[in-house]
């Protein structure tokens, strides 16, 4: 049985809001009733229908900001049938070209200070029109009005286009149906009982699937406000919270730590957030936010294309992604059977990871996953025989808890062993000076296999030297003797997409030819050098 046989759609959502009173946006000082964002939602459909009548496959890009009109667009498009292709703002040239080519786009409405990014370009036909340039105005005052009368949709029919982060090389645009966005949606709102009394704050990227999903549907389904946030700004997170009466947040990974680094106070806690949701969270930054910000903070394993799910508890242990559910199994990597449990030594060390780290595969089909759009050899990897592979690596303890270990293109073969990169990466953030790592595979020095390599962004208040980060990672029981970093790269900030996603390509390509300093273990302690390289190959 497919998830959406259970789903509602975005449409569904949007008309039970068409005679809310209730604020149903903010941005900035403006401010919008559900039924007035429901009526514009309307008008933007209807003269998206209309511009798009022949167009085929009626698909529009939009390139912008978190503004209310991305909000108007998208529910305009659930309302009139057409798809939506979130454009990342951050790409340029050729790729972004090409991001729009592979979604189809007939049209492309763009912010005012993007257009700029278009000119010239191989868009494949589409047409260009600004935000607020006259053409789309036009379009929109012709539609001023017009009767609520919205297209019959199914969950499973596809509303949005968002692309994955692009980390391991082109970005990929995952087929985002109305069931797979209104499902969590709703999931979310009742989970955490929000209601027209809440404020839903959103401030990670609109074109990217946690903004939406975890953000904006929320917001929705709840039929809270929601408050949309330009771009992300740690020093505005508060204010914003307290302006805007935020009583719900999402997140992803970084920005809960880039909050954390904004200088604290005393009145911290007094503010009205009570929940902040998201994934790929560092484990201290998780309790810190809670301590410091007087909510709850709860991270959950997820990706855009939603092939697997897991059951957080009260009991999850920290750490820990929850309990797989039905039909969610880990597949060692050689072998193709089920991995068995993780066992540890007194310590906490993962004594069978050669035999308990595999992919996480949903054996019971494809979740939430409905493809990608024009790429067939990507969904053939994704899907075969009936299983939804995800690409990501992970390890099950006795009592059916699975922990994440990192992504297949992360594996390590270190001394003769396969190694995941996240269960090192959680340990070095156990240091109060080490704000971020990011752990990945570099050729050994001795010719052989791989050599572990971190690169580190340091607290400059409790800056550890090579000794002292020797001597912490040696007094870490769960720290195997091969999983010690041969080299620690001290960076400034780790290269990211713009949904904040750790581009560990760049980092492994650069290797240790770069100007940071880079501190090696000789076997018995850290020495910081200077690193003279030929190939990849330290010369002694």
């Amino acid at each position: 049985m497919s998830p959406a046989s259970a789903a509602p759609t975005v449409t569904e959502l949007l008309l039970a809001r068409s005679d809310d009173d209730h604020p149903g946006l903010r941005f900035e000082e403006h401010g919008w009733s559900w039924a007035q964002q429901v009526g514009f939602c309307n008008e933007y459909g209807a003269a998206l229908r209309g511009l798009l009548a022949d167009a085929r496959p009626p698909h529009v890009g939009v390139l912008a900001d978190n503004l209310p009109e991305f909000s108007f667009l998208l529910g305009g498009a659930a309302l009139s049938g057409v798809v939506l292709a979130g454009l990342n703002t951050t790409r340029r040239g050729q790729a972004l070209a090409r991001d729009v080519r592979l979604a189809e786009c007939a049209l492309v409405l763009t912010e005012a200070k993007y257009a700029g990014l278009l000119a010239g370009l191989d868009l494949g036909g589409a047409r260009v029109l600004a935000l607020d340039g006259p053409e789309w105005l036009g379009a929109l005052a012709a539609h001023r009005g017009v009767p609520l009368r919205p297209v019959t949709v199914t969950a499973d029919d596809l509303l949005m286009l968002i692309y994955t982060s692009g980390t391991s090389g082109d970005p990929k645009a995952v087929r985002c149906t109305h069931g797979k966005i209104a499902f969590p949606g709703r999931m979310l709102a009742e989970r955490f009982q929000l209601s027209s009394s809440d404020t839903v704050y959103v401030s990670m990227p609109m074109f990217h699937s946690n903004a939406v999903m975890a953000g904006w549907s929320v917001g929705l389904a709840a039929g809270a406000t929601i408050a949309l946030r330009r771009k992300f700004s740690a020093s505005g997170f508060l204010d914003d919270v307290r302006t805007f009466g935020a009583t719900y947040a999402n997140y992803v990974g970084t920005p809960l730590s880039y909050v954390l680094a904004t200088p604290s106070r005393q009145d911290d806690a007094d503010n009205p957030l009570k929940v902040v949701y998201g994934n790929e969270g560092a484990e201290a930054d998780l309790a810190a936010f809670a301590s410091r910000f007087g909510c709850r903070v709860v991270d959950a394993f997820g990706s855009t294309e939603g092939g697997v799910g897991f059951a957080r508890t009260p009991d999850t242990p920290p750490g820990s992604l929850g309990r797989p559910t039905d039909g969610v199994l880990i597949l060692h990597q050689d072998t193709g059977e089920v991995c068995p449990p993780a066992e540890f030594d007194a310590a906490g060390t993962l004594l069978n990871a050669e035999d308990a780290v595999g992919e996480l595969v949903n054996t019971g089909g494809a979740g939430w996953f409905a493809g990608y759009y024009g790429d067939p050899e990507a969904d053939a990897q994704r899907l075969r025989n009936g299983r939804y592979f995800t690409g990501d690596l992970a390890y099950i303890d006795r009592a059916g808890f699975c922990y994440f270990a990192g992504r297949l293109g992360d594996w390590m073969r270190v001394g003769g062993e396969n190694l995941g990169t996240a269960p090192i990466e959680r340990i070095l953030l156990r240091h109060p000076g080490v704000l971020e790592a990011a752990v990945y595979g570099v050729p050994d020095p001795g010719g052989v296999g791989d050599a572990v390599m971190a690169a580190v962004v340091l607290d400059e208040t409790r800056r550890p030297g090579p000794r002292e980060l020797g001597d912490f990672l040696a007094a870490q029981p769960d720290l195997g003797p091969k999983q010690w970093p041969r080299f620690v790269r001290i960076v400034n900030e780790l290269p990211r997409t713009s949904t904040y996603k750790i581009v560990k390509q760049k980092l492994k390509s650069e290797h240790i030819h770069c100007s940071d300093p880079v501190w090696v273990h000789d076997g018995r302690e850290f020495v910081h050098q200077q690193l003279a390289t030929d190939g990849g190959r330290l010369l002694r």
